[in-house]
């Protein structure tokens, strides 16, 4: 089954983890980087857990899974220690039509996190289609030790060019070859920065 790679939007969207063990733990800091109200359900809720709910981060409920707890979700982890569990999960997201991993269990998931590597808003998503989450997890060392480690704010400077010169130069194959070109370049916040004196003096030029 082929996979569309996509990176989802979660800011203030209802997701729901069930589940509060160690594995759930795991899933948590991610579902959080991305902003999402996070709502977790699970009989017994681990410390670690708890403190993040205390804190407002997330909202804790200590209880069975009850189908009705999907209803407005938009995205939904089962990551019990209970198989059953999880597949009963599953199946009623399914019949909501909201995507649902079902942690360790490749044929009860709608998506997979991918092994990720980040450098600021630049993120490396690596996936096994669940085939091999030891391979993805190695693959992404690997990546991870050669890229530069000021790659994010690099990015972040080079974003803010990006959006001087969409605003500066008309839509066309001019300012396509610039972009490519800076995206080669050092960049950095100052306005004495060769690369931006490179995309305006190019204006320049062709004004």
């Amino acid at each position: 089954m082929s996979l569309l790679p996509i990176f989802v939007k979660l800011t203030g969207r209802p997701s729901l983890l069930v589940g509060a063990g160690e594995v759930a733990l795991q899933k948590i800091p991610s579902l959080l980087a991305a902003e999402a109200r996070l709502r977790v359900i699970a009989p017994h809720v681990r410390p670690e857990i708890a403190a993040l709910a205390s804190e407002g981060r997330l909202e804790a409920i200590e209880r069975e899974f009850a189908d009705t707890d999907l209803d407005g979700v938009f995205l939904v982890i089962a990551a019990t220690d209970n198989s059953a569990v999880n597949a009963a999960v599953y199946r009623a997201a399914v019949e909501r039509n909201i995507l649902c991993n079902s942690v360790d269990d490749p044929p009860h998931c709608d998506f997979y996190f991918g092994s990720i590597v980040t450098r600021g808003d630049l993120q490396i998503a690596i996936s096994t289609a669940g085939e091999s989450p030891a391979l993805a997890q190695r693959l992404r060392s690997e990546i991870d030790e050669q890229l530069p480690g000021d790659l994010g704010p690099w990015l972040r400077d080079l974003g803010e060019l990006r959006r001087e010169v969409l605003a500066a130069y008309p839509a066309g194959e001019e300012r396509k070859v610039l972009l490519h070109t800076l995206a080669h370049r050092d960049v950095c916040g100052s306005r004495e920065c060769p690369a931006r004196k490179l995309a305006f003096e190019q204006k320049e030029v062709s004004a």
